[in-house]
């Protein structure tokens, strides 16, 4: 039987199934009997065990009852478990660190691949204000990021190419400090052979095609893989059809979009007006 390895950094729901799989070997169960003292299939035990499935409330109070482990795996489902990764992210993030071609279209924030630490930090940290994510939460989102940035820097590393709305740059995370050194960061990365970074203004209107967050991945072997969020649900895509209407939705955004050239000067002109108050 095929044994996939596991990297337990890659996302919580990786961690969690390492987490499983290692007590379940150190007692010397197989995954058969672990589903039947859980109640599950072997099925879903291999899922969350691989990450492929992220785990739930119940199954993680079934888990702590299995083991005799009170409230460990249902602490560790609070801290790190469903609520840090929408739906389908788990995968997308296992495509992003082998693809060679993201190409990236965000309309709220920075996209995470290009945000800096304390970009990244300002906006996690809302949401534990807000009530939205716990502290914990958001020290594991990013730990996370870091991880996934790590991936550009590899050799040969991927070509990146993002679209970024104007919104964006505009929007204050942080206060104007963290933004100016934000969009100073993006002035680099842009100047880099190995990104594409375009801006697609306001003025574009309903012109935009998308009216979400996408992303598209160009796997080694030329497969592609979509991935998109809306109202707080992330959806993994692997169907050739929606994916190229995607990418010919993609093109027309390129295309509308603001040129590298006069992408790199918008961004130095709000960086500029943060400067300047």
């Amino acid at each position: 039987m095929n044994r996939k390895e596991l990297d337990p950094e890659s996302s919580p729901a990786a961690k969690f199934g390492a987490q499983v799989r290692e007590l379940r070997e150190a007692r010397g169960w197989t995954q058969e009997h672990l589903a039947e003292l859980t109640g599950y299939s072997a099925v879903h035990v291999s899922a969350v065990e691989t990450g492929r499935k992220p785990p739930t409330e119940r199954f993680s109070r079934r888990l702590d009852v299995a083991f005799g482990t009170p409230e460990q795996f249902e602490r560790e489902w609070r801290n790190a478990g469903r609520r840090v990764l929408f739906e389908g992210f788990g995968d997308y993030l296992r495509s992003e660190a082998d693809a060679v071609a993201p190409r990236l279209f965000e309309i709220n924030i920075i996209p995470s691949l290009f945000q800096t630490p304390t970009y990244a930090r300002a906006y996690q940290e809302a949401r534990v204000r807000r009530g939205r994510a716990t502290q914990p939460q958001a020290e594991e989102r990013l730990t996370m990021l870091l991880h996934r940035q790590q991936h550009l820097n590899r050799q040969p590393g991927p070509r990146v190419h993002a679209v970024i709305d104007e919104g964006c740059l505009r929007r204050v995370i942080g206060g104007p400090d963290v933004m100016v050194e934000q969009l100073q960061h993006l002035e680099k990365l842009a100047v880099q052979p190995q990104f594409i970074i375009q801006v697609s203004p306001f003025s574009l209107g309903e012109d935009r095609p998308f009216a979400h967050p996408i992303t598209l991945l160009t796997m080694p072997n030329r497969a592609s893989v979509g991935y998109g969020e809306i109202q707080g649900r992330g959806f993994l895509q692997r169907d050739p059809d929606p994916l190229a209407e995607w990418a010919g939705e993609y093109d027309q955004l390129q295309v509308e979009a603001l040129s590298r050239a006069a992408s790199r000067e918008f961004i130095r002109q709000v960086r500029r007006s943060f400067e300047h108050g």
